[in-house]
């Protein structure tokens, strides 16, 4: 019987072929488990897969045993990851040296940098975590490097608008989608089994004033994705301030100033909660085993009365002050 191999188990198999890491060779194995047809003629494949998903599963648990450190593992900080994904000299080290205190190595060679570099970028009174990466290129692509995208809350890709701007989207396109990085019709946030897949990007357009005159509109018409476009200067880094705003704005979040009962609301050091949260899910966040005994909540802000009593499922607004009582 023909195994009758679909589109998306294709994918994943070349998903698989090129995948650097164990971590994402399970991913891409699960993946083409998931997608292969379940009947007869697919019998051995599924057996087949099994075996070598167990191989590298079990390779993985060595790995974390031993001493090994994996480089490309950058903790999260702050309200969110950004991490930074362009060809070389496309100019994202210089995006996170003028956004960043982050000491990185900005230079007009390529391959400059070779680890990533995290820094804190601030917007208003949060900070938003911002990672410098190595450059990919149609032939390379550092070992691991994959797994700092999978694990980030968004992704940027870096193009610069006075090269060649089709060359550059062509090849990061290639890298995300070749490896289910990107959020779209096929690919979700996350796979059944909770693992992250696709994820958010958009692009920031460096050189936006020594690019040719409709560089950044040729951009946006050969990209067949919906992304923002950032444009940002090259010698004072005009838009930078537009720049940490949006990045604000895709995250997808809100600040909440948190009133203790009696006491002045803190104003400066706001929780971090995604868009359309309840005043339960604050509770959660912020005591999660007290959040069940949650009496009640007042409001400063958005749609009420100074000070008024709401529900727990309340929903809540960027720059709401809550006062939460617990018996």
């Amino acid at each position: 019987m023909p195994a009758n191999l679909t589109p998306d188990y294709l994918k994943a198999e070349q998903w698989f072929k090129t995948a650097a890491a164990n971590e994402e060779k399970i991913l891409a194995l699960e993946e083409m488990l998931r997608t292969l047809p379940k009947h007869k003629g697919t019998e051995k494949i599924q057996a087949e897969l099994r075996r070598k998903l167990s191989h590298f599963k079990e390779a993985a648990t060595q790995k974390k045993a031993g001493t090994h450190t994996d480089i490309f593992h950058i903790p999260r900080g702050g309200a969110g990851q950004i991490v930074l994904l362009g060809t070389p000299n496309s100019g994202k080290s210089s995006i996170v040296a003028a956004m960043t205190n982050a000491k990185v190595n900005v230079a007009s060679f390529p391959f400059s940098t070779t680890t990533p570099v995290p820094g804190m970028v601030e917007f208003e009174d949060i900070k938003i975590q911002l990672v410098d990466m190595p450059p990919i290129t149609a032939e390379a692509v550092a070992p691991g490097q994959v797994g700092t995208y999978r694990n980030c809350d968004i992704i940027a890709i870096v193009i610069d608008l006075s090269s060649d701007v089709d060359e550059q989207l062509k090849v990061c396109l290639d890298f995300l989608e070749s490896r289910n990085l990107l959020i779209d019709n096929e690919t979700q946030a996350a796979d059944e089994n909770g693992n992250a897949l696709g994820k958010k990007a958009f692009c920031i357009c460096t050189k936006s004033d020594i690019a040719k005159e409709g560089a950044i509109e040729h951009l946006k018409k050969i990209c067949k994705y919906q992304f923002e476009f950032v444009p940002i200067a090259a010698e004072e880094f005009e838009g930078l301030e537009e720049l940490s705003r949006k990045m604000f704005e895709l995250l997808n979040i809100i600040r909440i100033y948190a009133k203790p009962p009696g006491k002045p609301a803190d104003m400066k050091d706001p929780f971090t909660i995604p868009v359309g949260s309840t005043v339960m899910d604050l509770a959660t966040h912020i005591h999660r085993d007290m959040a069940e005994s949650l009496k009640s909540a007042r409001k400063w802000g958005t749609g009420v009365h100074d000070g008024q009593q709401v529900h727990r499922t309340h929903v809540l607004s960027d720059k709401d002050i809550i006062e939460l009582h617990f018996p």
